[in-house]
């Protein structure tokens, strides 16, 4: 796993009790930041991912709260920033597929409105809501944002098309946001492909295997892979704003 000098940094990871969000959280702790982790607040592996940071000696938070809520996600991100006692970076990666299985993408009937507006309001409209809550604080400290996309929104099949529209929702929303808060703040993306988390949809063997073949580098991402690339657009690459960095292993090449 990659380092960086990060000492005397800080970080909230929306989504980051686990996958690609613990991941980040814990490269950016074991790199000398300061992190908080949002997590819902029933979420049982909130407070272990909690107790396995800390039990490196690494200074990590508990920020918890329901992002599909807009007054609890004001109140965690304002909560957050003050509990770090500043706010240099913001990872907006808290997300949800809305289904365990695919939905193919003919298949409108089993698109419901119900799963548009979860899909919409998790993945799509908490972007927008922690982005503005942490604007203030990101730019006293001249921070940046990076938001997790994905292929999908670039027109990839994924889960589902309403999971794909909100990615491509969420590309749309970096470029703006970049406009908006710019110069003090960045605000980038990350676009995984598949990636090897306990977050994702049940493949079957047969789209699993078709999928590696089809990707040059021959496997899925990890979630250290995403996970270095999120601190570097965080930390690093000055002048790196409004962009979405597809990794993918190639296979949207």
């Amino acid at each position: 796993m990659m380092t960086f000098n990060l000492a005397g940094k800080t970080a909230l990871i929306t989504g980051g009790a686990s996958g690609i969000g613990f991941t980040a959280a814990r490269i950016m702790a074991r790199s000398g930041a300061k992190v908080a982790i949002n997590y819902l607040p029933d979420d049982p592996r909130g407070a272990q991912a909690l107790a396995e940071l800390r039990a490196e000696g690494l200074e990590a938070i508990g920020a918890p709260g329901d992002l599909s809520d807009p007054v609890q996600a004001d109140a965690m991100v304002k909560q957050a920033a003050a509990d770090l006692g500043r706010l240099d970076l913001l990872v907006n990666n808290a997300g949800t597929p809305g289904v365990k299985k695919p939905i193919p993408v003919k298949d409108l009937e089993s698109i419901s409105e119900e799963l548009w507006q979860t899909i919409l309001n998790v993945n799509l409209m908490s972007v927008f809501r922690c982005s503005k809550a942490a604007a203030e604080s990101l730019k006293a400290s001249g921070g940046a944002i990076v938001n997790t996309a994905s292929i999908a929104g670039f027109g990839s099949i994924a889960s589902t098309i309403a999971y794909s529209a909100s990615k491509a929702g969420v590309i749309n929303l970096t470029k703006n946001l970049a406009h908006a808060l710019a110069p003090e703040v960045r605000v980038n993306a990350v676009a995984p492909g598949s990636v090897e988390s306990s977050w994702a949809i049940e493949w079957s063997d047969e789209r699993r295997d078709s999928t590696i073949a089809a990707t040059p580098l021959k496997r899925w991402c990890t979630p250290d892979d995403v996970a270095e690339l999120i601190v570097y657009l965080g930390f690093a690459g000055s002048m790196i704003t409004g962009q979405t960095v597809i990794i993918d292993g190639g296979i949207s090449i």
